[in-house]
């Protein structure tokens, strides 16, 4: 990062030797005077004959440069520690497009503080409602919900190559998501494949990545089928997220028409997916699974569900791919109301808490899990301060989360507590028209 480069590059004269600040010229002055006393502490009786002798002067030598590299390891690794913590990152929100929202926005953030900068469009783009980042954070790629691609009706997937210093993103082309209405996507971590859920036409896709960036043509396409309880809802299938384990064998595609999390065999050589044996986990007849994320070490997983205001959890065996429900959870205080529905599903890093968004209540319910079991306990719902909350991400840090007000056209950015997980609004807001979904690069930025 230019950021903590221009940072040690200031310190021309290192902060501390132990443990009080320079700040003015008279402690250079005596920091100057330290250096001069612990060289002569260190400098040894000269050896008979030594005085002036090439033997002497390569000891002088050596004492200095082990003085310096103590001095070193003492003042200046400290400082570049402090100008690491002092990176900015950039966050790239996904909109819904209309009168107000033209496409995909980008501000900074500044983990250290929890202050972000003022939003600017990064691209104009048709409804990028969902966004995942390129593992070498120099690509961007959406989803683009329209309902007419080259004459059928299918969305698209586009890619993006990120301007490092001015955070700008230059298109590079669409292509098919292979299905009507796509809402989500991953990148997989080789940074070769996208994978792609489409809600409408009830499938998932894989495209690959080619050099540059651009995308190709769907080497896989999976359609699904079926159907659950609520005819209203799920007389079909609606395939709403698709996501990899961390060892990339397997994915998982959550259903919210079939009521399952269908999960495939992922093979990247060939970018294709194939049913698992067996080839799904079931959840709760009207529960309406919508997004899925992994606990720490993957050992278990949690899929929140839409329709029934509820998460469900999951033991994980990875080597077969195999998910066992071992509860479910309500993500409101009471009882569900008309209207109410949920979103995201969002793994705190210390992987201590689980965070779940609540649209009409209009909240962010927080779960402890239980590191051994895998079960969640709930701590709170606290307000978003705006309506319809959707995507919404935790920083790297895992001190700030920001949730995504879709119909209050805000970022409202919260404090974590690391202790209980519980949230505090910072009084941060972020003004963004229908924001959607939020994701972090580290910015290169001056």
């Amino acid at each position: 990062m230019r950021v903590a480069n221009r940072a040690w590059r200031n310190e021309s004269i290192p902060e501390r030797i132990s443990g009080a600040p320079i700040t003015t010229a008279a402690d250079g002055d005596h920091f100057q005077e330290r250096i001069r006393e612990s060289t002569m502490k260190l400098e040894a009786p000269a050896l008979p004959g030594s005085s002036g002798s090439p033997h002497g002067r390569f000891l002088h030598g050596c004492r200095v440069a082990l003085l310096l590299a103590v001095i070193f390891s003492t003042v200046a690794l400290p400082s570049l520690a402090r100008a690491a913590e002092q990176r900015v990152l950039r966050a790239y929100v996904g909109t819904y497009t209309g009168p107000k929202s033209k496409g995909i926005y980008a501000f900074t953030f500044d983990p250290a503080t929890g202050k972000a900068g003022k939003p600017e469009v990064a691209v104009e783009s048709p409804s990028p409602s969902f966004l995942a980042v390129h593992p070498s954070g120099r690509l961007l790629y959406s989803v683009g919900e329209i309902g007419d691609f080259r004459g059928k009706p299918e969305g698209i997937v586009a890619g993006f190559a990120i301007d490092p210093a001015t955070g700008r993103l230059d298109a590079l082309g669409q292509e098919s998501s292979g299905g009507a209405g796509p809402c989500h996507l991953v990148v997989d971590s080789t940074g070769k494949h996208v994978l792609v859920a489409n809600y409408g036409g009830g499938s998932v896709a894989v495209l690959p990545i080619r050099d540059g960036g651009k995308l190709g043509p769907a080497t896989c396409t999976v359609q699904h089928a079926g159907a659950s309880e609520d005819k209203s809802r799920q007389s079909g299938p609606h395939a709403h997220s698709i996501h990899l384990d961390a060892a990339q064998r397997f994915a998982f595609a959550a259903d919210l028409g079939l009521d399952k999390i269908l999960v495939y065999r992922w093979d990247p050589a060939k970018g294709t997916l194939t049913p698992n044996d067996p080839p799904a986990a079931a959840v709760k007849p009207g529960s309406g699974p919508r997004h899925f994320t992994f606990g720490q070490g993957d050992r278990h997983a949690y899929a929140i569900n839409e329709m029934a205001c509820t998460v469900t959890a999951f033991d994980y065996d990875a080597p077969k791919g195999v998910l066992s429900e071992i509860q479910t959870i309500s993500t409101l205080p009471g009882k569900r109301e008309a209207g109410y529905s949920t979103a995201e599903v969002v793994l705190h890093p210390s992987g201590k808490f689980l965070y779940g968004s609540n649209r009409g209540h209009n909240s962010i319910a927080v779960f402890a899990i239980d590191a051994k079991t895998g079960k969640l306990t709930a701590v709170e719902q606290a307000s978003t301060l705006g309506k319809t909350p959707r995507n919404f991400v935790i920083d790297p840090t895992g001190a700030w989360l920001l949730a995504e007000n879709q119909d209050s056209d805000t970022i409202v950015i919260f404090a974590i507590d690391p202790a209980s997980g519980r949230l505090k609004a910072s009084g941060a807001t972020v003004d963004v028209p229908s924001p959607v979904c939020v994701r972090f690069v580290e910015s290169r930025g001056a």
